[in-house]
């Protein structure tokens, strides 16, 4: 695993530009992406797991609002919601569709940043 120099951040990072995406996937070494929907029910269960995550792992945790941006949806084959992406080193390393615990979400980012 390469060390970039970007400080992973402790808070989510709401996307604001599709191109965001691809920027944050190259700045850091792991990135979860969260694609979620205000109106979204178990998004919003998901919400303070989502927040513990980027406080308590070393990866970069970003949200990607469905709504604002169908069409990276779209380009990443999201049809359910939430779904979360797991990137190692800039390369799509896993995805979950739906709820996630905390625990198994830990669990898929502690197996590349270990």
């Amino acid at each position: 695993m390469s060390s970039k120099s970007e400080p992973v951040p402790t808070e989510p990072i709401a996307l604001g530009a599709e191109g965001d995406l691809e920027d944050a996937v190259s700045a850091y070494d792991v990135v979860l992406v969260d694609f979620y929907a205000d109106w979204c029910g178990p998004c919003q269960m998901m919400e303070p797991t989502i927040e513990a995550l980027a406080a308590d792992t070393d990866a970069a945790v970003l949200k990607v609002d469905v709504d604002r941006f169908q069409g990276l949806a779209g380009e990443y084959g999201v049809q359910g919601i939430p779904t979360l992406l797991l990137f190692v080193d800039g390369e799509l390393a896993d995805r979950m569709v739906g709820a996630q615990t905390a625990e198994s979400l830990t669990a898929a980012i502690e197996r590349h940043t270990a």
